[in-house]
């Protein structure tokens, strides 16, 4: 049994950017040299979480319209009466989301669905630069 330990560089627009990050995971999962195990991919701050969708526009816009339903951008968070930064929303949002996703692999293969991908979704304010880390457990 092994562990190794990759990043993904991921480069957002903010505002519920969301982003697949599929062919990323995939690669690092190959570049680690374990045939069967577990990745899971986590991202480090509590504006951001992952999770897995059907990747495609139309699904894109209802993620970011149903996160505008349940919490939304312009209420008044008491995170922001404190920070006065904006972005209790965000906080909030990824909190419902989660930072992390575990997805097993066979073969050096993820073992998704044909149409699910994985995601990264960013619901700060603002554009980042994030790093992701995805920690591969197997054999």
């Amino acid at each position: 049994m092994g562990v190794v330990t990759g990043t993904i560089e991921v480069k957002t627009s903010g505002n519920c950017d969301v982003i697949d990050i599929t062919g990323e995971v995939s690669k690092v999962v190959r570049d680690s040299g374990l045939k069967n195990g577990v990745v899971t991919i986590f991202v480090p701050g509590s504006t951001a979480g992952i999770t897995t969708v059907e990747y495609e526009p139309g699904l894109v816009e209802d993620i970011s319209e149903l996160f505008e339903r349940i919490a939304p951008a312009g209420k008044n968070y008491h995170h922001n009466l404190r920070w006065r930064d904006g972005n209790g929303h965000s906080h909030v949002r990824a909190a419902l989301m989660g930072p992390s996703l575990s997805v097993p692999f066979n073969e050096g293969k993820l073992l998704l669905g044909i149409w699910q991908q994985i995601v990264f979704v960013d619901f700060d304010n603002r554009s980042r630069q994030r790093e992701l880390f995805c920690q591969i457990i197997g054999e």
